[in-house]
């Protein structure tokens, strides 16, 4: 992905307080925006995507001078890396693509992370400066609890007891007469001596064993097939791109889901606490807002 932005000469376009910002500041945060958001450079979006820059510019400068003013740079290293995976998911990469992405359109991956770096001493700051002031109403959190667990009590999960092997995908002619030799194997040895002898997977060492799985820890697509197959037959065959799978259905059973009310109240209480530190945060940066002195130098 090559975002086509043009080399401009370098010299100061405005200062946040005492922060000043570059016009390649501005440039390589245009490269930037559209690189996560999986766009091409078009001249007729360059006002849209100068003045978005301009504003995230802004954004993370006042912070940054209040995090100075605090003396304050704590954040949990797992975040970071969290954060990461997060945002090159949201365009369907994983982080060294996003890296290769960063490196061909000429921009330092280390802009991205310190962008990261910045919001998560924000959010640390926040904390520090308004944990004393977070009140949860328990009242509120039972009765979200009661709702969570009207929801879920007649839900009910399948659950399957399965054995599978695994082989190698052969040629596309060759795969019908591949799987027909491994029924008839089967047949022959029983599922569990092919499994033990043939199957690539790791619970070949346990006859191809699963033990019991439940349907919504399974792809849909397997699930799906499993549920057809009758209690002790072999499901039909799934093709992968590498490999070809067969399921033994050996048991099936249903149950209620349980609502784990400990786990269900922790995140009820987890989520009502970012709440209130997402408002902390608007009015913290609100009331900074008002007070940087912002100026336009170079048009």
């Amino acid at each position: 992905m090559e975002t086509g932005i043009s080399k401009i000469v370098d010299s100061i376009y405005l200062t946040v307080g005492n922060k000043p910002v570059t016009k390649s500041d501005i440039r390589n945060e245009i490269k930037l925006l559209l690189i996560l958001q999986k766009k091409q450079f078009k001249e007729e979006d360059k006002n849209l995507l100068q003045n978005t820059a301009i504003k995230q510019i802004v954004n993370r400068k006042i912070k940054e001078i209040e995090l100075d003013r605090n003396d304050f740079y704590q954040f949990n290293d797992k975040d970071l890396g969290n954060e990461l995976v997060r945002i090159s998911g949201n365009i369907d990469m994983d982080v060294n693509k996003l890296k290769d992405t960063f490196k061909f359109n000429n921009l330092d991956f280390s802009l991205l992370e310190d962008q990261i770096k910045i919001e998560l001493f924000w959010n640390s700051l926040i904390f520090s400066l308004y944990k004393d002031r977070i009140s949860i109403n328990p009242d509120e959190v039972k009765e979200k609890l009661k709702i969570i667990q009207e929801k879920n009590k007649n839900v009910v999960i399948k659950e399957y007891l399965v054995s599978e092997i695994a082989i190698k995908l052969p040629e596309s002619d060759k795969i019908d007469s591949a799987i027909k030799q491994l029924l008839s194997r089967i047949k022959i040895e029983g599922f569990e001596n092919v499994a033990k002898t043939t199957s690539l997977s790791k619970s070949s060492s346990n006859g191809g064993d699963l033990g019991w799985l439940r349907e919504d820890v399974i792809a849909k697509e397997v699930s799906t097939i499993i549920d057809q197959t009758i209690v002790g037959n072999i499901a039909k065959p799934i093709i992968l791109p590498n490999g070809i799978l067969l399921f033994k259905l050996r048991d099936k059973r249903n149950f209620k889901k349980k609502t784990d009310l400990e786990k269900s109240k922790n995140q009820i209480v987890s989520s009502e606490k970012e709440k209130i530190l997402n408002m902390y945060s608007l009015s913290h940066y609100d009331k900074l807002r008002r007070t940087v002195v912002i100026k336009i130098l170079n048009e």
